[in-house]
């Protein structure tokens, strides 16, 4: 009689294998599940933000760059400052001092793939910016810089304008589109900082015309705004066009 007995013991025993084995699949699914889910969360995460700023820069598409933004009353005048550093270049990683904020010319960096910044880059913010010193090289080559402050960073519509009309130059070829947006930070101040009620300046280096070769013609251009204005900066181009500068040629 001991042998059904044993029998029936490995029935038992086989049987709570299978549901062990039937419990450790199901686990495998749901651990794979989860790894799956995680993924997909992890993908759409990152997706989310250039796709949402697609998404809300549709409105702009339509819209010439002067219809972006506040109108040009939103802006001062134009001020002007006898320019100096025309190819004075310093060795990359040097500080420079500049005494205005921000600075639409002096000494600048000269390193290839790092002064000045790429043509076809239109937008920036305070985690990808490229230095100061870098950034006075594409002055020098004709770019007008658009800065922004904090108060523009932080402001959702502000930065979709912004983008808006960064998108407006896009392409890397026509030297007309010479134009960066990019924050003016903290970092940058070094006790300067733009006139009260304004949190936008546009600058730009001037030959003093196109074609002026005499170096003592040459002008630094600001122009400061309480807000993004598109149609400020269309005819502060028009002014100050690319081939205005003194290196109009190179990109």
């Amino acid at each position: 009689m001991a042998k059904p007995a044993k029998n029936d013991r490995q029935a038992v025993i086989e049987q709570m294998r299978k549901k062990q084995r039937s419990a450790d699949k199901r686990r495998g699914f749901a651990i794979v599940g989860v790894c799956v889910l995680v993924a997909a969360l992890i993908v759409g995460a990152a997706a989310y933000k250039p796709v949402k700023d697609w998404w809300d820069g549709r409105q702009f598409d339509s819209l010439t760059l002067a219809e972006i933004g506040a109108p040009a009353s939103s802006c001062q005048d134009i001020e002007t400052k006898k320019a100096d550093g025309n190819q004075k270049h310093v060795p990359t990683g040097t500080p420079v001092t500049y005494t205005d904020a921000p600075p639409a010319f002096g000494a600048h960096w000269n390193e290839s793939g790092v002064a000045p910044a790429p043509f076809a880059r239109k937008f920036y913010t305070a985690q990808d910016r490229p230095q100061l010193e870098a950034l006075v090289h594409n002055l020098e080559h004709g770019y007008t810089l658009l800065w922004y402050d904090d108060t523009i960073a932080e402001n959702d519509k502000d930065l979709q304008e912004l983008r808006a009309i960064a998108e407006k130059f896009g392409g890397d070829v026509n030297p007309r589109y010479k134009f960066i947006a990019l924050p003016w930070t903290a970092d940058d101040e070094n006790g300067k900082s733009f006139p009260d009620g304004t949190h936008v300046a546009l600058t730009h280096w001037s030959a003093g015309g196109q074609g002026v070769t005499d170096t003592s013609k040459q002008e630094g251009v600001w122009q400061y705004c309480s807000d993004v204005s598109g149609a400020a900066l269309d005819a502060f181009m028009k002014k100050y066009p690319y081939f205005d500068s003194p290196e109009p040629n190179a990109m």
